[in-house]
């Protein structure tokens, strides 16, 4: 196996997955796939702003939610690592802002992965979320992380989980704010990296037809349907969502051989 070293003189398997987890979860809803993809790559997970292990500001602080922040904690963790390139892989939400970081910072991607992602959301997706509350974000505050989780799961074809060792999350509220006005629209048609998208044929987040669009709008991307119940297709169904990304990358590899 083939091996890279960083600027600390360390040593690592070829190429490194970034996965990139979405709302309301964290890393350890990819602790699964560890097995699985660290025969071949080596593999961060990585807790967004407020969840997991994460810190995340209060609600007076003047923390600054907004994409290039959050963009900007992504280099900075890879500058600390030493990592020039990695495959990013976007769950959820969190491909939103693999097709901004794509744009944005093209040289710092192999490759961009998106997994039952909408390109935004809207206002029909924010008021589900709000569960009846005035918004999404006060839902979050007034029931809280594990309260807000398991309002989620009880909603058809969204998370498919019962085990509430699963439904965990901190400091929801924030980010919520900062994804009701997220839109990666405006990105897709500039995405010049290699681009998976696995898409889900019956979730309520985000419709077969929208990922369609998805396709048509990123140049050269392809394109895998995972038929699983609901928008989870990495815990429903990895095997197929592993096997398609990792041919994926195999090809991607296969082909810059060749180009050599």
């Amino acid at each position: 196996m083939p091996f890279e070293t960083d600027s600390n003189g360390r040593t690592f398997p070829h190429d490194t997955i970034l996965i990139q987890h979405g709302f309301a979860r964290n890393s350890n809803h990819w602790y699964h796939w560890v097995p699985v993809l660290s025969r071949h790559y080596r593999v961060i997970r990585r807790d967004l702003r407020g969840h997991g292990y994460s810190s995340y500001p209060s609600v007076d602080s003047d923390y600054p939610y907004t994409l290039d922040t959050v963009l900007a904690e992504i280099i900075d963790m890879l500058d600390h690592l030493g990592i020039e390139k990695v495959h990013f892989f976007g769950e959820s939400t969190s491909g939103m802002l693999g097709e901004a970081f794509a744009t944005q910072y093209p040289n710092r991607l192999h490759s961009l992965t998106v997994c039952s992602s909408p390109t935004y959301l809207p206002e029909a997706a924010l008021n589900m979320f709000a569960f009846g509350y005035s918004s999404w974000p006060v839902a979050c505050r007034e029931l809280g992380p594990r309260g807000w989780a398991e309002e989620l799961s009880n909603l058809p074809r969204t998370a498919p989980i019962k085990d509430p060792a699963y439904i965990r999350a901190e400091g929801l509220s924030g980010y919520a704010e900062f994804l009701s006005k997220m839109d990666a629209r405006p990105f897709l048609k500039d995405i010049q990296v290699p681009t998976l998208i696995l898409a889900p044929a019956n979730s309520a987040t985000t419709k077969l037809e929208e990922q369609q669009k998805l396709l048509q709008q990123i140049p050269d991307a392809r394109m895998e349907v995972v038929h699983g119940e609901g928008h989870e297709i990495y815990v429903e169904q990895p095997e197929e969502c592993q096997t398609a990304f990792l041919t994926f990358l195999s090809d991607l590899k296969r082909q810059k051989m060749g180009r050599g």
